[in-house]
């Protein structure tokens, strides 16, 4: 199993910490491209954490249930209204299984990254399928890797440059590997966040999918489906499950 960066410290912060994911916007943005693709069927989130996509959804009606490796952000979860008819497994969601099948399967917030090999990544793209209904779908939101942004020699990117926090990636760009680094001011004093991450281009996903027997159905820039091209710094992915002829 994945070692779980996510704990107690972490976990009881998440939602405040993260201010600019919960902004109505972008909530409201990826739960309607959710909500329309699953239509009247289930919806299954890996990586759910506190909830962020899985009790708006929940509450548009779309049943959901989650897989989460952090009990702590679980408990976070579990805290918020109308969570807690919510279905929530602990444990890898690159091989955990929960019971039934779904219409859709998602994985947002470049959180596929966390995932920190091409053999564990291709795992999860099983363990979406495996869960799928025929005719259903996985969705992935994870960003572009903006290696055109990086000199020659250099091997740090920053995200984040702000008053009361700084965050920055270190990137190992022949092993497809970084580490982010958050660095922050809580209650008079400073706090860090190291996380490894993979990342991992759209071709790669796409071929992880076809060894998944899924297929591309369509892929954006962002969740109010703006083209996706060159200049995009992430997008958003759909690739489907067919169905038997």
């Amino acid at each position: 199993m994945r070692e779980n960066y996510f704990g107690e410290r972490i976990a009881k912060t998440y939602d405040s910490d993260s201010l600019d994911m919960f902004a109505p916007a972008v909530v409201g943005a990826t739960v309607d491209f959710l909500a329309a693709l699953a239509g009247d069927g289930k919806a299954l989130e890996f990586a759910i954490g506190t909830g962020r996509i899985a009790v708006p959804l929940h509450q548009r009606g779309v049943p959901v249930s989650g897989i989460d490796l952090s009990p702590d952000m679980v408990a976070q979860l579990r805290a918020k209204e109308g969570a807690q008819s919510i279905d929530v497994a602990i444990g890898d969601f690159t091989s955990t299984r929960v019971d039934g099948s779904f219409r859709l399967v998602y994985l947002v917030y470049n959180t596929i990254g966390n995932v920190t090999t091409q053999d564990a990544q291709v795992e999860c793209f099983s363990n979406a399928a495996a869960h799928l209904e025929p005719g259903g779908y996985f969705v992935i939101e994870v960003g572009v890797p903006q290696l055109r942004r990086l000199p020659p020699g250099e091997t740090t990117q920053v995200f984040t440059f702000l008053p009361n926090r700084i965050g920055f990636d270190t990137l190992d760009v022949a092993q497809q590997l970084g580490v982010s680094h958050h660095y922050w001011f809580s209650e008079g004093r400073a706090e860090t966040f190291l996380t490894p991450f993979r990342f991992v281009w759209p071709a790669e996903l796409d071929l992880m999918a076809r060894l998944a027997g899924l297929r591309l159905r369509e892929r954006w820039a962002d969740w109010a489906r703006e083209p996706f091209t060159s200049e995009s710094f992430k997008h958003v992915s759909v690739w489907e499950k067919p169905v038997e002829a």
